[in-house]
């Protein structure tokens, strides 16, 4: 079990598995590893006075833990609880599916994408939006000296797209917004 100072037991004995793994055990002589000086196991030479660490309280709710480990290390973050829409899917991908499969992971990269709009949506509803002219460096551009800050840099072929992968998204959100405008006005329109 992790977390103990002492060393778990294998689940079978040197000599099952010598029989059955070709090859194993050939370090388990003493005399064939130069490390051995080194492998002294004293957890109180290292400062450890506990049997068992002492755990961490849950203040804020269950954390999320892997379906694989039967409890939560002895000292986790809590910097970052789970939150809206994006939290209950990491719940979800948590409690459901084992680190090993790809819908764990693929679920949690999807709930970064929804955790970034409920971040836009949130300041946008605070009545601080997210700037993209700013954001995209344009502005600053023609002020900070742009053919010299580039000189020497081994970064040049991707600097044209760099306005673009940061703007993109907004000008393709704007498009979106837009079409959904005209398309509502004459539908509005065509009523009356």
């Amino acid at each position: 079990m992790a977390y103990w100072p002492q060393k778990p037991p294998l689940p079978e004995t040197p000599e099952q598995l010598r029989a059955r793994i070709p090859g194993w055990g050939v370090d388990l002589d003493p005399a064939d590893r130069p490390s051995v000086p080194q492998e002294v196991f004293d957890p109180g030479a290292y400062g450890a006075r506990w049997e068992f660490p002492d755990r961490q309280p849950e203040r804020y709710g269950p954390r999320e833990r892997s379906i694989e480990h039967a409890f939560l290390p002895p000292v986790f973050g809590t910097s970052a609880p789970l939150h809206g829409v994006s939290g209950r899917i990491r719940r979800f991908a948590y409690d459901r599916f084992s680190e090993g499969r790809n819908a764990h992971w693929l679920l949690l990269i999807a709930a970064d994408r929804v955790d970034t709009f409920e971040g836009l949506v949130g300041a946008a509803v605070r009545g601080r939006p997210d700037d993209p002219v700013t954001e995209t460096g344009v502005l600053a551009e023609p002020r900070s000296h742009p053919i010299a800050s580039r000189a020497g840099r081994v970064d040049t072929h991707h600097q044209v797209l760099d306005p673009v992968l940061v703007g993109g998204p907004w000008v393709l959100a704007g498009a979106g917004v837009l079409a959904a405008a005209v398309a509502a006005g004459r539908a509005l329109s065509r009523r009356g």
